[in-house]
């Protein structure tokens, strides 16, 4: 089988300067879902017809199984198809899809290939309580379609039709060029419509057949940024109710956003406004607290997540308590057992089993080895201006409150660094390190005193 997808329109309603098919539902473009569509039906060729601009989408999308044809001037889509055919196999049919109508499932797509086998014609249609503005299918008295008429072109009787064409057909490639050649685009638009191809098939003595969707928002495209927004909600909608049958617990279905793919062990919480990216792995029993934020992260069972955290391209070990307010930034590996609280942020760095960092901490390109204390204030100072290093800090040592340590530094082994010690240079184990310093205390002091104006 060929698949065509079209992919050219300029998207005006959008009011914006990026391609329609390339706004992001779901973190990705609109285009990306109808490709993954695609590729679930293993195709033979997927050709993508590209228009308004062309360079952007291609550079967007672009993989090895991906062909594009370029629509120069965009006239309707008849004339679209017509600009892929030299792409196409015309042994296999070719199924023709929207590159903004994201939804449309692969069991439904192959549900129309399916009653289209044997070289029919195929058109995936709905049935709308409120039909208005989309192709109408017009069937004769035995039921078999012979037309589709467009909103514009409809006459008040055809207008009472409540079945409508969704666009999405399936059609016999060796002949597909020559029912495209003879359109005309005497009509209200004035554009080449692939949905008078029909007529041309019936004409040839081609079956016409249809198939509807399970579900109607399937079919549903995007012109607006308002309609945008209601596919948002209906995706994520789907996602939530997929967790759900899998045992996780949502606190509130309606406030949760998956941007990407997120995977859930047994047991799994996850509080309100939380937003996973990416490729997201939630181990059993794994808490997670409102308003976090995971990205490309993988989070050991038994984990807790506290609210208002962010986790980007970090591991996360079992037993963890993580945040609330914490930041883990790429490169980050947290063992078992570890904890970083409140306003902590961890950077291409690993914490080791039953380390702890609670408070108003940086971490940055670190080892930190098993059962070490960081402080609160405390930072790794890893960068000289223009290069950076790593601090090693060994087994077992306590991080005195407001210690800089000052890479490249290692600190061996059951040190103990006295609260606000400056490390800049290595550290024999089981050392107790500090700076000398002196403390005065005077007597006659007074205090300054704010003056009256």
């Amino acid at each position: 089988m060929n698949i065509v997808i079209l992919a050219a329109g300029m998207g005006k309603r959008m009011h914006s300067a990026l391609p329609k098919v390339l706004h992001p539902l779901a973190g990705r473009p609109l285009l990306s879902h109808v490709i993954d569509t695609a590729r679930a039906l293993r195709p033979a060729r997927i050709v993508v017809v590209v228009g308004h601009g062309a360079q952007v989408v291609q550079q967007a999308v672009s993989a090895p199984d991906i062909q594009f044809a370029v629509q120069e001037q965009q006239l309707g889509t008849g004339h679209a198809v017509q600009q892929a055919l030299p792409l196409l196999d015309p042994a296999q049919p070719t199924l023709v899809l929207y590159g903004d109508v994201p939804l449309t499932k692969a069991s439904t797509l192959k549900r129309l290939t399916d009653a289209a086998a044997d070289g029919c014609y195929g058109v995936l249609t709905v049935t709308l309580d409120d039909p208005h503005g989309y192709g109408r299918i017009v069937r004769d008295s035995a039921g078999c379609v012979v037309r589709i008429v467009e909103q514009k072109d409809a006459t008040p009787e055809q207008l009472k039709i409540a079945e409508i064409n969704t666009g999405i057909v399936v059609t016999p490639t060796a002949q597909l060029a020559m029912w495209l050649g003879s359109l005309k685009n005497d009509n209200a638009q004035g554009e080449f419509y692939l949905t008078d191809v029909v007529e041309r098939a019936i004409e040839a003595g081609f079956e016409v057949v249809t198939a509807q969707p399970d579900e109607e928002w399937e079919t549903l495209g995007v012109n607006s940024k308002t309609q945008l927004a209601e596919l948002e909600r209906i995706h994520q909608r789907n996602v939530a109710t997929s967790l759900l049958e899998a045992g996780v617990t949502l606190l509130d279905p309606a406030r949760l956003d998956v941007r990407g793919k997120l995977s859930c062990g047994r047991d799994v919480s996850i509080d309100v406004n939380c937003v996973f990216e990416g490729n997201v792995t939630l181990g059993d029993n794994v808490t997670i607290g409102a308003h976090c934020v995971l990205r490309d992260a993988t989070i050991g069972p038994g984990t807790r997540i506290e609210p208002f955290t962010h986790v980007e391209s970090a591991t996360v070990g079992a037993q963890v308590v993580l945040g609330p307010y914490a930041r883990l930034r790429p490169g980050t590996t947290l063992a078992d057992e570890a904890h970083v609280g409140n306003f902590v942020e961890v950077k291409n760095a690993v914490l080791g089993r039953g380390s702890k960092a609670n408070h108003l901490t940086y971490i940055g390109d670190a080892d930190i080895g098993e059962r070490v204390n960081v402080g609160a204030g405390t930072i790794t100072c890893n960068y000289d201006g223009a290069n950076k290093h790593r601090t090693v800090i060994e087994d077992d040592v306590f991080v005195g409150s407001d210690t800089q340590l000052v890479a490249p530094v290692r600190v061996g082994r059951g040190v103990t660094i006295a609260a606000g010690t400056t490390v800049w240079k290595d550290v024999p184990q089981d050392m107790l390190v500090l700076n000398d310093k002196t403390q005065t205390t005077k007597s006659g002091y007074v205090r300054p005193t704010k003056k009256k104006s």
